[in-house]
């Protein structure tokens, strides 16, 4: 189970931090640090939207692009034996390696 909340349509990564027994939120598509905390999950919604309200209207205020750019590309070293069970795999659903590996990161982010 992933542990992301979607408030706004901005991802935030909850973990629950036993030593403060709370909820802890961070924004990870944001151009800077935005966390949140709270003791439930309702709560812990208001206050990400709160944060980032917060951290939207600091960086307008800046002038500031708020959301991190991605290039879409990035590279990945495997193993051979398994570079060649993924072309495989790539060609036996006959697609090209890149489209096999969009597909299956799609699968796995949950998108």
């Amino acid at each position: 189970m992933m542990n992301l909340m979607k408030i706004n349509n901005i991802n935030a990564v909850i973990q629950y931090d036993p030593e403060i027994e709370m909820f802890r939120g961070e924004f990870v598509e944001l151009n800077g640090g935005a966390d949140f905390y709270a003791k439930d999950i309702e709560s812990l919604k208001k206050e990400g939207a709160i944060s980032l309200k917060v951290f939207l209207d600091a960086c307008k205020k800046r002038n500031i692009e708020p959301k991190k750019k991605f290039s879409g590309k990035f590279n990945v070293r495997v193993p051979s034996n398994l570079h060649a069970n993924i072309a495989s795999a790539a060609m036996a659903e006959g697609k090209s390696l890149n489209q096999w590996i969009v597909d299956t990161l799609e699968d796995a982010a949950h998108i």
